[in-house]
């Protein structure tokens, strides 16, 4: 039975034993290689393009002009025939490129839009967390100012004292009031 292990495990001939210590080599790819990021802010310079009044305007100019063309030329010129099917074709062929370019700026416009709002927060909770923090503080400082004789308190109570003094040497002993 080991014989026969050793044979199964063995290399065929004909056949490279993979190494596990080697990385593999690169496959070839049936797709064309390509930047995500850059197509992404190619995609988001055409719909920003396809969303001003420019773009209208230019597609209105090429579409009026393809009309008069075929319209106003002699027959040998014209290469789109009334019903205009081949405007058509193009209408549809920028409109069917144009709506996935679209949504993949909107995409990625969402993308950014949720990670700032995510910055928001955590910049929102860091606030709050400073503002409890220092609302602490402030009453930590009032508490502690609440047992600290302020300058008032002791003037007041030093004005008593001299007015007691007084009473003393003159020879009058009211009674003294209790303090606060």
């Amino acid at each position: 039975m080991a014989v026969e292990e050793r044979e199964r495990s063995a290399p065929q001939p004909g056949r490279v034993r993979a190494r596990l210590d080697q990385p593999m080599p690169p496959r070839r790819k049936l797709l064309p290689d390509y930047d995500p990021e850059a197509f992404g802010r190619f995609s988001e310079q055409i719909a920003r393009f396809l969303g001003t009044g420019r773009f209208i305007v230019w597609m209105t100019v090429i579409i009026v002009l393809w009309v008069v063309w075929n319209v106003v030329m002699p027959d040998a010129l014209r290469f789109d025939q009334y019903p205009f099917i081949f405007l058509t074709l193009m209408l549809s062929l920028q409109a069917s490129y144009a709506a996935p370019l679209i949504l993949l700026a909107q995409n990625r416009q969402d993308d950014r839009d949720r990670v700032n709002l995510e910055q928001d927060r955590k910049q929102n909770e860091r606030s709050i967390a400073d503002t409890e923090y220092l609302t602490r503080e402030i009453a930590a400082l009032r508490i502690g100012l609440g047992e600290v004789a302020t300058r008032d308190w002791i003037r007041s109570e030093l004005e008593d004292l001299v007015k007691e003094l007084e009473q003393r040497r003159d020879g009058t002993h009211p009674q003294r009031k209790p303090r606060s």
